[in-house]
């Protein structure tokens, strides 16, 4: 072949050099490829280039030759030792690697929660409680309201960024926490983070565990509370610490309304299937609409209550809130939540206002009607909800906005009439107690409006929340509560008048 034939010449040519004598020979066969230069030559002398058989014989002998050479040499010996210890921890290290990348594949599992799931702040609680043996920590602040109104502060410590172990069911778990610092979360507004959980074995079955559990203890801090979430960002978070659930007696409405409006809500919470196997969307709308303080939010917390459902608070008038972040804040609600849009009379600028003064209301009122009535129930709708509205000013609403589909129920809640100021009398002075009775008290108020009426032809109306502060000014003092009620009725007539409307404790005595 070719090759044979070149490597040949260029032994001749080797051979040939080292013959000629220079002061010295300008090449010399090196020991470690020569073992006689008589056996050599006749390799050389003994290839026929037009013989198959006696190339193949001739490369053979001398590659043998070479190898028979180099072993004998002992500089040759140690080099090559040296190359196979680092080609063989090289290898070493690769077949390592290979192994620990099947081993982590076979017999190890990882679970990452990221910042935004929402299972993340029930891991973060539960490692605050299970996770005492961390050495590098980070401080979470808590506030919680006492029953006496009172405020106290919970300092939380967390394992802070890093890796940790603990132990869960017996199994030894690592905890990698990680925050990266470069870059933030547009939607959420800090940094993007994630907690990874690594342990050996194939059963999943011990993460799903983990979780309930982290679960479980999140449901145990909220136990009997009310959780409200307001729109942070992109998402809905919980605004402040839960507060202890309103009981459903303690709002006072006309006659049955109360009742009627629990009646029609839980009906529809127990008409899933019914709902499904009809093609009808799953979800129901209601508007309150009356005047201010008559008890159209506190009835919807007390509700909530009631239901042991938590409240979703969103203030359209928002300028950071836009069509598309509505329509995204109400697809992802939490689970078994009421939605409550207050003041929807206040959420839609009106052209009137944006002509009269565009730089005022420049960046203003991005929520547009047409976004809102999409939400409502359009394409982008979403399901399984219940969605209260709430208004001072029913006539400013479009009619759009309240058609049936969108605003499935309409409710009234109004001044207080003599059948709530006996209810709510005797709820503050129970009679089996005070010796009197709520109807005096109606039949007082009722008397002190007349004379208000005649005197100064001004027709009084009380809200349930000017009886309650009225009520306050006397805690203890039934008597004179119905006594005073002139002043409660002075204060009122003062109030329709005054700047901002409330009431006041001047000129009254407990």
């Amino acid at each position: 072949s070719k090759c044979t034939q070149f490597l040949v010449a260029f032994v001749k040519i080797l051979r040939s050099l080292s013959t000629k004598t220079i002061h010295r020979p300008l090449y010399t066969w090196p020991t470690f490829i020569t073992c006689g230069e008589s056996s050599f030559d006749d390799l050389i002398n003994r290839y026929n280039p037009d013989n198959q058989y006696s190339q193949q014989l001739a490369m053979i002998e001398f590659f043998d030759k070479i190898l028979s050479n180099l072993g004998d040499n002992p500089y040759f010996g140690a080099g090559f030792g040296l190359v196979g210890v680092g080609a063989g921890l090289a290898a070493g290290r690769q077949a390592l690697s290979i192994g620990l990348i099947l081993f982590r594949r076979h017999c190890m599992m990882t679970l990452e929660i990221t910042h935004r799931d929402q299972s993340y702040p029930w891991i973060l609680n539960w490692l605050t409680y299970h996770h005492k043996n961390a050495q590098h920590l980070s401080v979470v602040t808590q506030f919680h309201q006492r029953d006496s109104g009172q405020f106290s502060s919970n300092f939380n410590f967390v394992p802070s960024v890093g890796t940790h172990f603990f132990k869960f069911n017996n199994k030894w778990m690592k905890v990698e926490r990680d925050r990266q610092q470069t870059s933030v979360d547009i939607n959420m507004g800090h940094p993007f983070e994630t907690i990874k959980f690594t342990c050996l074995g194939q059963d999943k079955e011990i993460f799903s565990r983990m979780l309930h559990y982290a679960k479980d203890l999140e449901s145990a801090k909220h136990d009997g509370k009310l959780v409200i979430y307001e729109p942070r960002t992109s998402d809905w978070e919980p605004f402040g610490e839960p507060r202890r659930r309103r009981e459903f007696d303690s709002v006072i409405l006309d006659k049955d309304l109360a009742q009627r409006i629990l009646a029609d809500v839980t009906e529809f919470l127990g008409s899933r299937d019914w709902y499904a196997q009809r093609g009808v969307p799953y979800r129901r709308g209601y508007l309150l609409h009356g005047p201010p303080g008559c008890g159209k939010t506190s009835y919807i917390m007390a509700l909530a209550g009631k239901l042991e459902y938590d409240i979703c608070q969103m203030n359209l008038s928002n300028s950071a809130l836009s069509d598309e972040r509505l329509s995204y804040l109400l697809n992802v609600a939490p689970p078994k939540s009421i939605v409550l849009l207050e003041d929807i009379d206040a959420a839609f600028l009106s052209r009137e206002d944006i002509d009269l003064n565009r730089s005022a209301y420049q960046g203003l009122g991005r929520v547009t009607l047409s976004g809102m009535l999409n939400v409502l129930d359009g394409v982008a709708s979403s399901e399984e909800r219940i969605l209260f509205m709430t208004t001072n000013y029913p006539e400013k609403l479009d009619p759009a906005l309240t058609r049936p589909g969108r605003v499935d129920m309409k409710f009234y809640i109004g001044y207080a009439s003599d059948e709530q100021l006996i209810r709510a009398f005797e709820r503050f002075y129970p009679p089996d107690t005070c010796g009197i009775r709520g109807k005096d008290f109606a039949n007082a108020v009722e008397s002190a409006k007349r004379l208000v009426r005649s005197a100064k032809g001004k027709k009084i109306e009380l809200s349930m929340a000017d009886i309650q502060s009225y009520f306050l000014l006397y805690k203890d003092n039934p008597e004179a509560a119905v006594k005073s009620v002139n002043d409660l009725i002075a204060m009122k007539a003062a109030s329709l008048t005054a700047p901002n409307g409330s009431l006041s404790s001047k000129g009254t005595t407990r």
